[in-house]
């Protein structure tokens, strides 16, 4: 994982403990659609698809530089999403 910053993981993690969900029931998968060509200082950018193995349901994040994925993954989780 490269987008994913270290602090985002712990926060995630901690999500996952305050609903008393397994961590290793959800699983990350990172794409990364930063253009690497562009001349500028570009902007991390890219998407988090979060799944629950044990439901099979998924859930799609942008990610990246200013990202709020962690929020909006512990809103789905309250809204029951993941069930």
């Amino acid at each position: 994982m490269k987008l994913i910053e270290p602090d985002e993981l712990n926060d995630f993690n901690a999500v996952l403990v305050r609903h008393k969900l397994a961590a290793d029931d959800f699983e990350l998968r990172e794409l990364d659609t930063t253009d690497p060509k562009t001349d500028e200082v570009f902007a991390l950018t890219g998407f988090v698809t979060v799944t629950r193995k044990s439901s099979g349901r998924k859930q799609q994040y942008p990610i990246g530089d200013g990202s709020i994925w962690v929020a909006e993954f512990e809103r789905d989780v309250a809204a029951g999403v993941f069930g």
